[in-house]
């Protein structure tokens, strides 16, 4: 037996009564035929448009690094890379060494990886592989743990790789 409150195909849905809105008189610019939602649809967007223009024009663009700066940086890094990863493994400094590279390699990922004008340079690339390759193999298997020669050669020839883009330019 079907409830009285549930549609069926036989029956027909009652239609809802129409709502009321009562004009209230906010502003005298308006005139009371416009209701509610379209005053506040008017408020908010003028407000919007008033706010948005006084913020963009206050702000300032974000300072993107300049050229020399990434260079300089990139050359540093690549310098404490080479001397890190060619360190003796009974070095008794290696694991300071390596830290202080994660350190640095982090500071300029962080830096750098937001520059779109920097993503697309061979030499952002390479360093960025070789510097994801040495973080890699420390995370894995201890600051203390030498890189296997093979790894070694491929992380020096990414490196020499993106210090030539960098004498370019690119």
């Amino acid at each position: 037996m079907a409830s009285p409150t549930l549609i069926t195909p036989t029956s027909t849905p009652k239609s809802l009564p129409p709502i009321k809105t009562k004009p209230t008189t906010i502003s005298a610019t308006l005139s009371p035929t416009t209701t509610v939602h379209q005053r506040r649809r008017e408020f908010l967007s003028t407000t919007s448009s008033i706010l948005t223009t006084t913020f963009l024009v206050h702000v300032a663009p974000a300072f993107a690094a300049s050229d020399e700066e990434y260079v300089k940086e990139t050359e540093e890094v690549i310098s404490k890379l080479r001397t890190t990863i060619t360190m003796d493994k009974n070095d008794p400094n290696v694991a300071t060494a390596v830290a202080e590279l994660r350190e640095n390699s982090n500071s300029w990922v962080a830096k750098y990886r937001r520059e779109k004008a920097l993503l697309a340079r061979t030499s952002f690339r390479d360093m960025y592989s070789a510097l994801n390759a040495v973080s890699g193999h420390y995370i894995s298997f201890g600051p203390t743990a030498p890189i296997p020669a093979k790894r070694r050669a491929r992380i020096l020839e990414e490196v020499e790789v993106a210090e030539k883009s960098l004498k370019r330019g690119r």
